[in-house]
């Protein structure tokens, strides 16, 4: 009798554990796909062309000067 109780706790254990341990792994947000668009003529899908990038410049803060200021106080 105790060892089919014994049996019975450790199995529970065992599940619950296994549960925990499961939902405690890092979550990653699923990543969106794009359609894939078919070639009009042949109906296979079309290579991706590469996107060419452009380069990102340094921003630059402006300061206002009291003109530009008055405007928009203006209105």
């Amino acid at each position: 009798m105790a060892g089919l109780l014994n049996e019975l706790v450790a199995g529970v254990v065992d599940s619950v554990l296994k549960e925990i341990l499961k939902k405690a792994g890092s979550k990653t947000t699923t990543k969106r796909k794009k359609r894939q668009t078919r070639s009009a003529t042949t109906g296979r899908f079309k290579k991706a062309k590469p996107v060419k990038r452009v380069i990102a410049r340094k921003q630059v803060s402006r300061r206002r000067t009291t003109a530009s200021r008055s405007k928009t106080r203006s209105r």
